[in-house]
């Protein structure tokens, strides 16, 4: 083939690699569109946990997982996720500016590291992405937490956040986890099992919500209290 054939074919693939980032962002766009009006059937740390089961030869193994509305929830699971997670979640558009200043101070003076990831960028993450540090899934999570804030309401946003948190190995969701921790329906959960629910959403593997330790029980509290401060399930009115 001549130098002058190639050439032309040289540009074809140029102008699509050209093309390349601007169909991922319109896929993007439309799968953060079509999601806020169909429930997500599974999230991508779902599917990352079902893959290492497998891969680790438990082949028995299944993600507890079922999508319930926020009308079918208990109130207090959302609220104690706000009190926990994110108390400026009504206000904020994604980040939570003052959270990270507060928390880029206080891992500077060493002790129990602090996140300030807002419950949009958690959804965004546990939704879209893979866990990890990575500059590049950082990017990809800000990105994802901007067109959510921008296509969903709020109540979307912590709706779907209910939904797909992992509140134990395995266990994603309100409805998987009232019925594996206590024996009921999502809105059949009380205000202390909701506290209790989130008071592991730091480290749902290594805490449990059936058998609660010292710190879960502390922060079980805590969340409590914080749930009363922030105005009780009233609060989530401001959502609508």
């Amino acid at each position: 083939m001549s130098a002058r054939a190639r050439a032309p074919r040289w540009r074809r693939w140029r102008r699509r690699l050209l093309m390349l980032p601007l169909v991922l962002v319109l896929l993007s766009i439309l799968q953060v569109l079509a999601l806020r009006f169909v429930d997500p059937p599974f999230s991508m740390f779902m599917v990352a946990r079902q893959l290492r089961a497998w891969t680790a030869g438990d082949g028995d193994f299944r993600v507890a997982y079922r999508w319930r509305d926020f009308d079918r929830i208990a109130p207090t699971l959302p609220l104690a996720a706000i009190a926990a997670e994110d108390q400026n979640f009504a206000a904020h558009h994604g980040f939570d500016l003052e959270a990270i200043e507060k928390a880029r101070e206080h891992n500077a003076g060493g002790g129990r590291l602090r996140g300030a990831s807002t419950i949009s960028q958690q959804v965004a993450k546990n939704l879209f992405l893979w866990n990890g540090r990575s500059w590049v899934r950082k990017g990809l999570e800000a990105w994802y937490t901007l067109l959510m804030e921008l296509m969903w309401p709020k109540q979307r946003i912590l709706e779907v956040y209910v939904n797909v948190a992992e509140f134990g190995d395995g266990v994603y969701g309100a409805q998987a986890a009232a019925r594996t921790f206590f024996g009921k329906d999502a809105d059949a959960l009380g205000t202390a099992e909701s506290a209790r629910l989130a008071a592991v959403l730091p480290n749902p593997k290594g805490y449990s919500a059936a058998r609660p330790g010292p710190y879960v029980q502390r922060r079980t509290q805590a969340i409590q209290r914080q749930m009363r401060q922030i105005g009780g399930v009233a609060h989530l009115e401001q959502l609508e």
